[in-house]
């Protein structure tokens, strides 16, 4: 818990998104709503650790923050190790449909898609 405290206020994050977020994000038709969350992505580059909410359960290593008019969510984890961002979904909140956002987070991470992608370095670590 705690997360962001040990880490200095305006310090810029590197911001990552995984890329079912990123097909999310380009699924949204409206160009101004898209424009509108992007802006706000960028905007957790900048001590995310104080925005939105921790989430609770199967999520509680994530956070979401509200964008276009408290409609839509940006969910997302923070990486202190390496000051990362990792925007991992993003999309309409529809409580009770199956189309809602955290609804369609639980199934990726069912699916074990909500983490953060290898890179080659990681592929190496176990020898």
């Amino acid at each position: 818990m705690g997360k962001g405290k040990n880490t200095p206020h305006g310090v810029t994050w590197n911001l990552e998104i995984t890329p079912q977020a990123l097909a999310m994000l380009q699924s949204i038709k409206d160009a101004r709503v898209r424009q509108i969350i992007i802006e706000a992505i960028n905007g957790l580059a900048i001590s995310p650790e104080l925005k939105g909410k921790s989430l609770r359960g199967e999520f509680s290593d994530f956070r979401s923050v509200r964008s276009v008019g408290q409609r839509y969510r940006i969910i997302y984890r923070l990486n202190e190790g390496t000051i990362t961002v990792l925007v991992v979904a993003v999309g309409l909140r529809r409580e009770g449909d199956k189309a809602d956002i955290y609804r369609l987070a639980q199934r990726l991470l069912n699916l074990g898609l909500l983490d953060a992608p290898t890179t080659p370095d990681d592929e190496g670590a176990d020898g």
